[in-house]
């Protein structure tokens, strides 16, 4: 890090002085570092302004999953889910940020069942009674990202997965118990993990949550399956996501050889993922986007 006198601007662009802005954080990064932990960079920390362009950015997200919930039921496409977040984003002034990333062809992602994440939308996938499916909604407003996905049930759905969709939503306030400032990733991840196989599931370890702000994925990567004490510290202003995918067996996926992007379950049992996108705050978190 650059070195900053006491009465310099502070790096940040808060325009306060830096004694008075992150003098103290930094100090704190710096003991952290010291003992050799894994900290954030300065680019990683979002100021108070990125953040508010952030929450900007999540009302239509949360919006368009929103318009989503009140229309998805069985006899609906995954096309047309592709179609309504597309629809819905524009509107509102934002852009779809999965569309053409790094070659990903919809505008959304939509998993059903036994797809881990990644599913593709497509006319021929036809919701039935039955299914549960993971709506995977991203949204680029003002070059702000952010990013949360919902699972629903298709009408009558069986008890196991009932229970599989209800529990790894629970997980992510087990995980939220762990979000506070100075902590660290896998003190959250850690929980997460130790509740899904106390209830007789496994995370997936391959895939897991990103930072998010100022790009659609960012640092650092987020595992739900580390140790406590581990992975990046949970410094004030560090944004990413929670979103674990739990699944009703084995953690061992396989990617769809053929369109490069669908992740199944290896077993071919069901699969759930809830996801949010938190700030870390000087006491605790805020959720942006859900």
């Amino acid at each position: 890090m650059s070195k900053i006198g006491r009465n310099d601007p502070c790096w940040c662009g808060s325009g306060v002085k830096y004694k008075k802005c992150h003098l103290d954080f930094d100090r704190q990064i710096s003991r952290y570092r010291d003992m050799g932990a894994e900290v954030p960079t300065r680019g990683m920390i979002k100021t108070p302004a990125q953040i508010a362009g952030i929450r900007e950015s999540a009302k239509i997200n949360i919006a368009v999953l929103d318009y989503v919930a009140a229309h998805i039921q069985a006899g609906v496409t995954t096309e047309e889910i592709d179609q309504w977040v597309y629809q819905e984003t524009v509107k509102r002034g934002g852009l779809p940020a999965p569309l053409h990333y790094e070659g990903y062809p919809k505008s959304v992602c939509t998993s059903i069942d036994n797809v881990v994440c990644h599913g593709i939308p497509s006319p021929d996938r036809v919701l039935k009674e039955g299914d549960i499916v993971n709506v995977d909604c991203s949204t680029q407003l003002n070059g702000y990202f952010s990013d949360s996905s919902r699972m629903f049930c298709i009408g009558e759905v069986s008890p196991e997965k009932k229970r599989l969709v209800e529990i790894t939503k629970q997980s992510l306030s087990v995980g939220l118990e762990k979000v506070r400032p100075w902590g660290f990733l896998g003190d959250m991840g850690s929980a997460i993990n130790e509740f899904a196989q106390a209830n007789g599931y496994s995370v997936v370890r391959d895939i897991g949550g990103h930072g998010i702000g100022l790009a659609f994925h960012e640092d650092p990567w987020v595992s739900y399956v580390a140790s406590p004490g581990t992975e990046m510290l949970m410094a004030p202003g560090l944004c990413f996501t929670i979103e674990p995918m739990i699944n009703m067996g084995t953690y061992e996926i396989e990617e769809d050889e053929e369109d490069g992007w669908t992740i199944y379950t290896a077993d071919g049992q069901p699969s759930a993922q809830w996801e949010i996108q938190v700030v870390v705050t000087e006491d605790g978190y805020e959720i942006l986007s859900y």
